[in-house]
């Protein structure tokens, strides 16, 4: 099944977050200084990610036109806005310190990064499944540590993951046909690093040392895609 590798993944995630409830009545305290810790973590993968770019340049490029047209759509309003709708809908003692805060960190440190496209590619191409079941592995971890302080909302992180290593596996094979291994590769590279200052920032909000509109940079992903495009064919 071309879609096992990506459900695989997205069950992970669910399981990971509901076990991470069990584990959401820790002292005050603890769960403070968890939460410095996971921010750390955060922060550090981010600059790990931030690393993989080759041309710096473009990764600027797309962090400020995607604050941009981030700002002007006000996307980060509209992400409250959803994750106060999922709010209404679950039990006030489940939901923990906000949904929107959960389902915006986990999403951006699930989706964004190189194995989720790869292993997205692997399974529509081949019909291998290992690298999402492996990433899947590290994301159920990650969603136990994350729901454990930011609460239920990390589970739904699973259905942007869902759509969007879906939609990359089903038309894999034309991505294939159409884009060259090169600029995948360029494009692939770009993307990690772009998607790796917006965990940074992540990081740098857990912590509590920024208050950066994290959604209102995702557009930035978009920018690369165009902005790599057109340095490979330049």
């Amino acid at each position: 099944m071309m879609l096992f590798g990506t459900i695989v993944n997205v069950l992970l995630i669910i399981i990971g977050a509901f076990i991470g409830q069990f584990l959401h009545n820790i002292p005050e305290r603890m769960k403070e200084t968890v939460m410095y810790g996971i921010g750390l973590a955060v922060a550090v993968i981010g600059i790990q990610m931030t690393f993989e770019s080759t041309q710096i340049l473009i990764v600027i490029i797309s962090i400020v036109l995607g604050a941009v047209l981030g700002e002007w759509i006000d996307l980060d309003k509209k992400v409250n806005g959803l994750g106060r709708w999922m709010e209404s809908k679950i039990p006030a003692r489940d939901k923990g310190p906000g949904i929107a805060q959960g389902f915006v960190t986990a999403t951006l440190i699930f989706v964004v990064g190189s194995m989720a496209i790869i292993g997205a590619i692997d399974s529509g191409l081949r019909n291998d499944h290992d690298v999402l079941v492996t990433k899947g592995i590290i994301d159920g971890f990650t969603s136990i540590i994350l729901s454990s302080t930011l609460g239920i909302g990390v589970a739904f992180a699973a259905i942007p993951v869902f759509f969007y290593q879906g939609i990359i596996t089903l038309f894999s094979t034309q991505i294939s046909r159409f884009v060259p291994d090169e600029l995948l590769d360029f494009f692939i590279s770009e993307m990690t690093a772009t998607g790796g200052l917006m965990i940074l920032a992540i990081g740098l909000n857990l912590i509590g040392l920024t208050k950066v509109r994290v959604a209102n940079l995702i557009p930035g992903i978009f920018v690369v895609g165009v902005a790599v495009t057109i340095v490979h064919f330049l």
